[in-house]
């Protein structure tokens, strides 16, 4: 039997495709920083204060949240990430 014709190969355009509609699953799922307003993002980020996942450094004027050791300026900007963050973590998981 003859080897198969490279050019009629189409697996890795299917691995594309099925790597960007994944991307859009995500993207769907997404949170958006207009579903935090000031008020849960200055509740959320004091509960985040109160488990030590974040850390507070007042003369930088910034959050760190720790287990990624990045800083935001912005409240919303750090609840938004810490969502997207532990989904990420979550996925991992369960991909294990």
């Amino acid at each position: 039997m003859a080897d198969p014709d490279v050019h009629d190969d189409t697996s890795a355009d299917y691995e594309q495709l099925e790597k960007a509609l994944l991307a859009q699953d995500h993207d769907v799922a997404g949170v958006d920083t207009a579903d935090v307003d000031d008020e849960t993002a200055q509740y959320l980020v004091s509960e985040l204060i109160d488990a030590d996942v974040v850390t507070t450094v007042p003369e930088d004027r910034v959050l760190v949240h720790e287990p990624s050791a990045t800083a935001f300026d912005s409240a919303t900007q750090l609840v938004v990430f810490h969502r997207g963050w532990t989904d990420v973590r979550g996925a991992d998981g369960e991909a294990e």
